[in-house]
This record gives C-alpha cells, structure tokens and sequence, in this order.
C-alpha cells in the first residue's frame, strides 16, 4: 500500500529528528511512498535558505508525484462538502485528504485536526 506523508512528517524527516527520521528511511526503503505537488510547495515555503531549497529539490525528486486531474477543485467541494474551513483545514490539507482517499493509500500525518477527521482506516500512525 503506498504511503502518502504530510509536510509535518516530511519536516521531521529533512531536520533527521527520530524516531521520524529512522522511519521514513525505512518506508522509503521498503515501501510506496508517494507525494503531491502542493506538499512540495509548503516543504520548499518552509525552506530557511536556498542551499535548504537545493537540498529538499535535490532529495524530493526520487519520491513518486501522485498526479491527480483538478485536484484542487475536488478538494475545494470536498472541503465544502465536509465543512473542513470549519474544522480548521485548509485547502492543501484537503488536497492531502483528497489524494489519500482516491489513491487508497494511507497518511501519515503530525497535524491533529487532519487525525481527528480522516477515517482511522486512511492514517498510518
């Protein structure tokens, strides 16, 4: 089953903070781990300096993209479907949401109110 991490993970990972680190080098190893676009986007938003940006670029690229058509609109209605503004989640963590569900993959992800509102079936930790 693929893996899809959230930045928060990803964020753990870049920074070699344990027990996420060993882990994610174990999942990169054994497993599918997978990742979107706009996860991209909030790990290069959360770059310090531009020798972080060359090494996040550097590393990303050997991870697989997950391509999904108008996944920004299919996680806007989700989003409105759901209520999730009202839940505290954004757009990018609908995205995210998006993406696991269609996928069937699982998510791991640091970020509480995304924990609280997914599906248990859908979270890896």
């Amino acid at each position: 089953m693929d893996i899809i991490l959230d930045s928060s993970v990803w964020f753990e990972y870049f920074k070699r903070n344990d027990p996420y680190f060993k882990e994610v080098q174990t999942y990169l190893n054994i497993l599918n781990v997978k990742i979107i676009d706009p996860i991209i986007g909030e790990i290069l938003q959360g770059a310090l300096n531009q020798n972080e940006i060359n090494f996040i670029r550097e590393n990303i690229q050997y991870v697989p993209k997950i391509e999904i058509r108008d996944l920004f609109e299919k996680a806007g209605e989700y989003s409105f479907e759901n209520k999730l503004i009202s839940k505290g989640i954004g757009l990018i963590d609908a995205c995210l949401i998006v993406a696991t569900i269609e996928t069937n993959s699982l998510l791991w992800t640091l970020d509480k109110k995304i924990v609280n509102f997914l599906d248990h079936k859908y979270l890896l930790h």
